[in-house]
């Protein structure tokens, strides 16, 4: 249950290509991609992660202490669309970079919220786009334990794929990502 690190290796470029400060993560488990993100923006960079579950980062935090980037990250244990709605209060426009590994079902409407925390030129990185390759096969052959969460990753890429707001790009690493670019 961490970032493949195939994709972490071009989200650690992407972090790099834009030059990325400020960053926000939803769904930080045992901080594998926090880690990435730590070591890929600079000295002074902060990242915001949200998670339910303080133990399990916990778990990862003697990894990221011994790399020297704990100072950069600000967690905070809440429901990732409470968090957000406070954000909103003062950060509109400053995040440079997002990534989102949570709650599957609740993935579109953290997007509505990071389009107004992200700015403009920033990237959003959704985790878990292809859903163990389900969301190509036929409804027959998919399992009803992975059903649930393949419809609602379907109608995400639907909607990213609609939403004029971003350039997307979907790609076939790990379980697949979308990397969305705010215009």
């Amino acid at each position: 249950m961490a970032t493949a690190p195939d994709a972490g290796q071009l989200i650690a470029l992407l972090l790099k290509l834009i030059n990325a400060k400020k960053t926000i993560e939803i769904g930080v488990f045992t901080g594998y991609s926090l880690l990435l993100t730590g070591l890929s923006i600079p000295e002074d960079g902060k990242i915001t992660a949200i998670d339910l579950n303080r133990d399990t980062y916990e778990m990862g935090l003697p990894v990221i202490k011994k790399a020297g980037v704990e100072h950069k990250i600000n967690f905070i244990q809440s429901p990732a669309l409470s968090a957000l709605d406070e954000l909103l209060d003062d950060n509109r426009g400053s995040f440079d970079f997002a990534f989102v590994d949570a709650d599957k079902v609740s993935y579109q409407k953290y997007h509505e919220r990071l389009l107004q925390l992200v700015k403009v030129g920033g990237i959003i990185v959704y985790d878990n786009t292809l859903w163990f390759g389900t969301v190509a096969m036929p409804e027959e052959s998919v399992s009803e334990a992975m059903k649930p969460n393949r419809h609602h990753i379907i109608e995400f890429n639907k909607f990213l794929a609609a939403d004029t707001r971003f350039q997307i790009s979907q790609v076939p690493l790990g379980d697949g990502i979308t990397i969305c670019r705010r215009i």
